[in-house]
């Protein structure tokens, strides 16, 4: 099994202004993003760059580089971002001048207000985030973002002027995979401005901890894809990974429900003496029977739930964690006497 650290990378590097409280909180912001910003196509001969380091842009003056769009520009340039940092505004435009490249092809620059988000070549392909959450809305509506993380603030949801994450769950989707409970989740992200491909990780999980790392994660599936042409083809794909995951999530579910409404009716002894075999069979020490048995017996008859019911809570007492944890793995495989 996997431990997964990509939500938990995310969290300390976040700023409290990009962490949001729920789904539709970072739905909203998205929406926003979307609806304030406009793609401008533009020939490099159109662009006047100014002394200050503002671009006219056509006949729409003084758009402003933010720390992004600015590296961008310096890569196009060829020119490193801490050298034009060490000029003078009116030098560092000059240097922009004469080395941005001269192409016939346009260029593309995602302005918001009079700021520039990005700046690309013909290549590259926008997703927008509402376009990505929009799937999460239809297919997984049920699936909500994890306990808040240990700073009190940040729930695995974030949105920033580069890129956008989110990280969820399905609560109430526990299934026993291996005789062992498992829940569905995943993590899913995107770059309006060409900071990050387009991506999903789906899982399923036995733990996550406050600093949102996943523990014991099995059937992990990964996919991305960079924002060429074929980007939205990668969008049906994510939507098939996330229609794949609740289907399984379904048909699990219901398989343990099966096995949950079993372990209620099936008895693993007649009496005492019968159930203190079948238990000592698979492991449970005798000291433990005993107690479980007298719980079982309080609760009316030796099925298989109270006695794992009271075994389970009897393990809770022992106090090495390592001897609880093996012993809590052999309770929990007496539920496929249910199936």
């Amino acid at each position: 099994m996997a431990t997964l650290t990509r939500a938990h990378q995310e969290l300390f590097r976040r700023s409290p202004d990009e962490c949001f409280d729920s789904f539709d909180a970072l739905y909203r912001r998205c929406k926003q993003d979307r609806e304030q910003s406009t793609d401008r196509w533009l020939r490099p001969e159109e662009l006047v760059l100014t002394h200050d380091l503002t671009f006219c842009l056509g006949d729409a003056p003084d758009f402003q580089l933010n720390d992004w769009s600015f590296s961008q520009l310096c890569r196009m340039a060829g020119v490193s971002k801490d050298t034009i940092n060490r000029l003078t505004p009116k030098t560092a435009s000059k240097a922009l001048s004469e080395t941005l490249p001269s192409t016939e092809k346009p260029l593309q620059f995602l302005t918001s207000d009079e700021q520039i988000r990005s700046v690309h070549g013909v290549s590259y392909t926008r997703l927008w985030n509402t376009e990505l959450l929009d799937v999460v809305q239809e297919f997984a509506s049920d699936f909500t973002p994890p306990q808040t993380a240990m700073d009190g603030v940040s729930t695995g949801l974030y949105c920033g002027e580069q890129d956008m994450f989110a990280f969820m769950i399905d609560p109430t989707g526990w299934a026993e995979i291996d005789g062992e409970a498992f829940a569905p989740g995943f993590f899913l992200w995107n770059s309006e401005v060409g900071r990050r491909t387009l991506g999903i990780q789906t899982f399923w999980f036995q733990r996550i901890c406050q600093n949102h790392i996943v523990w014991d994660a099995t059937e992990v599936v990964e996919f991305t894809r960079k924002h060429t042409a074929n980007v939205r083809k990668g969008l049906d794909e994510i939507r098939s990974i996330i229609e794949r995951l609740v289907a399984k999530r379904d048909e699990r579910r219901d398989g343990f429900v099966q096995v949950m409404q079993n372990a209620m009716t099936e008895k693993l002894g007649d009496d005492a003496e019968e159930a203190t075999k079948q238990l000592a069979k698979h492991g449970i020490p005798r000291n433990l029977i005993k107690e479980a048995l007298k719980d079982a017996q309080n609760a009316g008859a030796f099925t298989i739930y109270s006695l794992v019911d009271a075994l389970t809570r009897r393990s809770q007492e022992i106090q090495l964690a390592g001897t609880r944890t093996e012993l809590d793995a052999k309770i929990g495989q007496l539920l496929s006497l249910a199936v």
